[in-house]
């Protein structure tokens, strides 16, 4: 009987475990996405594809300070510590770049959806 006890414990950390790398499996994938459209839309703020955009420092700022919290959001999560305040810091991050920076209006679009997304990931958890 305590054998079998001790299996169950195991058994359902387990699958607490699966469940909870799943959950931060997913936020880690749409935080890569987050990462990776902010790159092109600040890649774009540097370079400028059709017209020469002005170099703004408010505007680097904000695309660094949405990477960065990015960025440490996903680095508490690959060790398995889920912070809801660091997750709103990315959706405010996130939020001021699509608010004031110039932004062409795929990387607005891409932009937006990840503002919805991360917002609705909140909201789940």
């Amino acid at each position: 009987m305590k054998h079998f006890a001790a299996v169950l414990i195991m058994l359902c950390g387990a699958v607490f475990s699966f469940a909870q790398s799943d959950v931060y499996g997913g936020a880690r994938d749409l935080i890569a996405r987050v990462q990776n459209d902010l790159k092109r839309a600040a890649d774009f703020g540097r370079n400028g594809d059709v017209k020469k955009v002005k170099r703004d420092e408010k505007e680097i700022e904000r695309y660094r300070n949405a990477q960065h919290s990015a960025s440490s959001f996903d680095r508490h999560l690959s060790k398995g510590k889920f912070d809801k305040g660091e997750l709103d810091s990315v959706i405010n991050d996130l939020k001021n770049v699509v608010d004031h920076n110039t932004l062409e209006s795929e990387h607005r679009d891409a932009l937006t959806n990840d503002l919805r997304e991360l917002r609705d990931f909140r909201a789940r958890d």
